[in-house]
């Protein structure tokens, strides 16, 4: 009965109502800044889990998690493919031929990185299905004519489907370069940069490109934990001859990830700081309460309650601002994350622009995820400062003597 009647003081006279406007502007102030601090910062560590899913899923989908080279060309990949799937952490394997090249089209030239896949094969080990018309793969499977080129390398060469253009392959020594027409079958759209530069054809016209027909530049691997990539290629590697060497996506793609980490940690540094100061006005806010409330404080110690009531009454006031405050700006930052994404998209087809392009970001969209562990850390954040700061008011009113108090009134 005595803790239900300091929470019914602590919830009914802690915010002074109708006595102190100011006490109650402030009292509002610190409640606004809770729900802005708690919904921005949710809000962003969506969109920086969106950009992570993306770089794992999409990009990390299409390009390969590991890769195994050999110092010229593999001359049995089956067999090679064959071993790599003995390891039990390789989900997948399958050849490929990289080469690199330019593509033209009258009087416009595009650099690109060109992967020669087995068509028949290339969904073991990534998503490019996905991304494609269905059955595109099966169009490009044995047509040596055919390519598939990204969207970004079809907007600058200006082709679009059943486009004729010209490869143009170095060779070696002072020979002149190959030069081969293509046509392009589709265009790859992963809303990536990886768009800007990927072009794909059958491994067999390929590995003829490359100088070694029937051979292929290496093996494409999927593993089981992404992040343990690095770790199977050096495993893979202790069992392989001298002339072959692996290479993990940390390599090729783990700058990206990296940039998106540090940026995540630096914004959720920033903005918790935010939630810090949003949740110190609660200082201001109890000791004004404190004073305004002299009187009836004095009151209640006459009446015998103790010192830790007391403390109480305004640890719960306190406690109720941080917990509205959190509360809010907790639906509020879910329905933002949610929204962002379709938002965005509706403002860039409204007014013509583009906000993310992808020679710069990763992506060509705003993503977002909500991540149940990074939205309980916010929580969890935001109402332990917010109870951790009542604690000094609370002990402000517990020392006030009610002979002091009662005097002026």
């Amino acid at each position: 009965m005595l803790n239900r009647t300091i929470f019914l003081i602590g919830a009914r006279y802690g915010i002074a109502r109708g006595q102190n406007h100011l006490v109650s502007f402030i009292s509002r102030l610190s409640i606004a800044g809770l729900v802005i601090g708690v919904a921005l910062l949710i809000l962003v560590m969506s969109i920086m889990s969106g950009f992570e899913k993306e770089l794992r899923d999409n990009i990390l989908g299409v390009m390969p998690q590991a890769m195994v080279y050999h110092r010229q060309a593999i001359e049995d990949p089956h067999a090679l493919v064959a071993e790599l799937k003995q390891h039990p952490r390789v989900v997948g394997a399958t050849p490929f031929v990289q080469l690199q090249g330019l593509l033209s089209q009258q009087k416009r030239v595009a650099p690109v990185n060109i992967f020669g896949i087995d068509a028949t094969q290339e969904h073991t080990t990534s998503k490019l299905p996905e991304f494609l018309p269905e059955g595109t793969l099966l169009q490009l499977a044995g047509n040596k004519s055919a390519i598939v080129i990204g969207r970004g390398v079809a907007e600058k060469l200006r082709l679009s489907k059943d486009d004729n253009l010209s490869l143009i392959l170095p060779n070696e020594g002072n020979n002149s370069p190959t030069v081969k027409v293509l046509q392009v079958i589709a265009i790859l759209d992963t809303h990536t940069d990886i768009d800007n530069g990927l072009a794909l054809m059958d491994i067999e016209s390929a590995a003829e490109l490359s100088g070694y027909p029937g051979q292929v530049t290496g093996i494409r691997l999927k593993v089981d934990d992404l992040f343990a990539a690095p770790q199977i290629v050096r495993e893979i590697m202790q069992n392989l001859p001298v002339d072959y060497y692996g290479v993990s996506w940390m390599r090729t793609h783990g700058g990206v990830y990296q940039s998106i980490q540090m940026s995540k940690n630096m914004v959720s540094m920033l903005l918790f700081l935010i939630i810090a100061i949003a949740a110190f006005n609660l200082v201001s806010t109890l000791i004004m309460v404190v004073v305004d409330k002299q009187g009836d404080i004095a009151i209640l110690r006459t009446m015998g309650a103790s010192t830790y009531e007391i403390m109480a009454i305004f640890m719960v006031q306190g406690g109720l601002i941080g917990l509205i405050g959190t509360s809010i700006g907790l639906v509020l930052g879910v329905v933002l994350s949610h929204w962002v994404t379709p938002f965005v998209q509706w403002i860039e087809r409204t007014f013509g622009v583009q906000f993310l392009h992808s020679d710069v970001y990763p992506i060509t969209y705003l993503p977002s995820e909500l991540v149940i562990a990074d939205v309980a850390k916010v929580v969890i954040t935001a109402l332990v400062i917010s109870f951790f700061v009542t604690l000094y008011p609370a002990w402000r009113a517990a020392r006030i003597q009610p002979a002091d108090a009662l005097r002026y009134e």
